[in-house]
């Protein structure tokens, strides 16, 4: 299994580009299944996850035409089953967004119960709820999700118990090919969210209010194909920044959105970092100082992201002062604590709150990869930490960040995947 071997103390220098955001790639592709159309997908990232999901279209029989730029072809036209099996559900929670399309698009769906990190409790049921509104037949039996309706869904007014990003990208999904009008109250304003509404609009759907926390969708007979670039990726921007502050280096990033991170680039600047942005690019420079301590908080957009959480814990440990970091959104992401204590870091876990005092130094050791973000917050404290890091279980890292050892490499890190 391959582990990545890093060696700690070097600052990072240089730029580097931002990759297609799978958070807001994977259900666009899984949009694709609401047309007939050709439908073309590009700055796709090439990762895991990303696969897996062409991986389920192609098991549809889908036809997929991948390219060597990481652009897909999709011709759903010849589809010849609604069914995600659970082979390929099990190691993707993403998979659960092929329901919507699917039941509304095709009249049933057959959704294997999701799997994916096991981060928390991340029920389906505010999606199944929200089918049933708009009146899909669900039936929960033998680990599956079954949902099927007879003629078209019907638009329905649909309120969010809990802000859900996809909960409200599935039913956003589900409502374009409505009967009527469908208004989606308390919905997720997240940039992914906004990025998919977007990509429904250039296919003929028509969209209004994403980006707020109330969306209209007023259903068409059908949507027709396009070609839509996936938006950059906001969290392995936001990862690249911190590593440039944890390191005291100084590190651009381009092709990025700079709106999406506006809670990261405060944070970055309250902990000491020269932050820059461009139309498209953002620079962090340490300066060489040691980081300062920052408290954080998540919330759903547009306040600080769950999945910068644990890149700020690995900040704080190595910052001057103590931080504390309040997880709101999922019950069991402090995961990598445990693995950053063998490092030496001092953090202190109490219910959903961590204290960090932050260290001179920490120290290379042995460390498991937990989840995805979990796995980035480690490879940070490896990069500065002092001797040799090796990270078990990286094919977390896999499903979320793509040629992670070339990229940190290009910017002076000592990284390398090794066998063992």
């Amino acid at each position: 299994m391959d582990k990545l071997l890093i060696t700690g103390g070097s600052p990072l220098n240089g730029v580097v580009r931002a990759s297609g955001a799978k958070n807001a790639a994977l259900p666009i592709l899984a949009a694709t299944l609401l047309t007939k159309d050709l439908i073309t997908i590009k700055n796709l990232p090439h990762l895991h996850d990303i696969t897996t999901m062409l991986e389920l279209l192609g098991s549809m029989g889908c036809g997929v035409v991948v390219d060597e730029k990481m652009s897909v072809q999709l011709d759903i036209s010849t589809l010849n089953n609604c069914e995600a099996p659970y082979e390929l559900v099990k190691t993707m929670r993403a998979s659960i967004l092929v329901l919507g399309p699917l039941v509304s698009h095709f009249g049933r769906a057959v959704v294997s119960l999701p799997g994916g990190c096991a981060i928390g409790s991340r029920p389906v049921d505010l999606h199944l709820r929200g089918l049933e509104a708009m009146g899909a037949k669900i039936d929960v039996t033998g680990g599956n999700i079954v949902a099927t309706v007879d003629g078209r869904l019907q638009g329905a007014r649909i309120f969010f118990d809990k802000v859900t990003v996809t909960g409200t990208e599935n039913l956003l999904m589900a409502a374009t090919l409505a009967e009527g009008q469908t208004v989606l109250e308390n919905a997720a304003r997240e940039p992914e969210v906004v990025d998919l509404a977007e990509c429904l609009i250039a296919m003929g759907a028509k969209i209004t209010g994403h980006g707020t926390d109330t969306i209209v969708i007023e259903g068409v007979e059908a949507l027709n194909g396009t070609t839509y670039p996936v938006m950059p990726d906001r969290i392995e921007t936001g990862t690249f920044l911190v590593a440039a502050a944890i390191t005291g280096g100084k590190v651009k990033v381009i092709d990025t959105d700079v709106k999406s991170l506006e809670a990261v680039l405060a944070k970055l600047e309250e902990a000491g970092a020269k932050v820059a942005c461009g139309e498209n690019w953002i620079e962090v420079d340490m300066e060489g100082r040691r980081p300062n301590a920052v408290n954080i908080s998540t919330a759903p957009y547009p306040a600080f992201p769950t999945d910068m959480q644990a890149q700020f814990v690995a900040l704080n440990s190595v910052a001057t002062g103590v931080g504390r970091v309040i997880e709101n959104i999922f019950e069991n992401r402090f995961m990598h604590v445990d693995e950053m204590l063998r490092m030496g870091a001092d953090i202190e876990v109490m219910g959903n709150t961590a204290i960090i005092r932050g260290c001179d130094k920490l120290k290379g050791a042995p460390v498991m990869a937990t989840d995805l973000r979990a796995s980035a917050s480690l490879v940070l404290s490896a990069l500065v930490a002092e001797g040799d890091t090796k990270i078990d279980r990286i094919y977390h890292i896999d499903r979320g960040y793509e040629c992670i050892e070339e990229k940190f490499g290009a910017l002076g890190a000592k990284i390398s995947r090794v066998l063992n």
